[in-house]
């Protein structure tokens, strides 16, 4: 994102800022930045705005402690709005919500949303759940649940039935982001390698 183009001078100095969860996708807040708000964001990658009510900047979550960290920042084809993509360190509105907009959750099933539940339930673990019982149980297990599942998946490759093969790749995918949550890492941790090996092949 090049600052340079940016269009404050539409909004009198200073330019709308939407905020999106980089995991769930939810669109979390819009707020507006000067460009001091934008360059002190830059500098400490957490999200900070021009608050117009009070006339200053402010740092979301400098009282709360919820801040919003930054992980992507880019323009729209205009240049004159900014789309941050973010990880919220609690709820995001002073209502208690977990957005602005609402409790909201996402319309449509993703594996960002699975790997979500499955972080929460380390954090709140649920009687009963095998979710939990893998969680809490040894990594080789885990890690052995991985290699058994991807076996049987390579197994069902050679046949033609697209329920058993869908069935397996899906038991597949579960158990690694399982292993990952074990691991103390994120689909998200992974979706950053690939995208820089993406970003590595495109360029050449």
């Amino acid at each position: 994102m090049n600052i340079e183009t940016l269009r404050f001078d539409k909004l009198q100095g200073l330019i709308p800022c939407i905020v999106q969860d980089s995991e769930t996708k939810a669109v979390l807040m819009l707020g507006f930045m000067n460009q001091e708000a934008l360059q002190k964001t830059l500098a400490e990658k957490r999200v900070t705005f021009f608050s117009r009510s009070k006339n200053r900047l402010w740092t979301k979550g400098e009282t709360s402690g919820n801040f919003l960290e930054v992980i992507t920042m880019s323009a729209d084809c205009d240049q004159d709005t900014i789309l941050i993509k973010a990880k919220p360190n609690g709820v995001v509105c002073h209502t208690g919500t977990t957005t602005c907009f609402g409790n909201t959750s996402p319309d449509k099933f993703s594996l960002a949303s699975l790997d979500a539940l499955i972080q929460d339930r380390k954090v709140h673990p649920v009687e009963k759940s095998y979710t939990n019982t893998l969680l809490a149980g040894p990594l080789n297990k885990v890690a052995q649940k991985v290699g058994e599942e991807a076996v049987e998946l390579v197994i069902e490759s050679k046949d033609n039935n697209k329920d058993l093969f869908l069935g397996e790749a899906a038991d597949l995918l579960y158990h690694f982001l399982v292993l990952l949550a074990t691991k103390n890492y994120k689909l998200s941790d992974v979706e950053e390698v690939l995208e820089k090996r993406f970003r590595k092949k495109s360029s050449e």
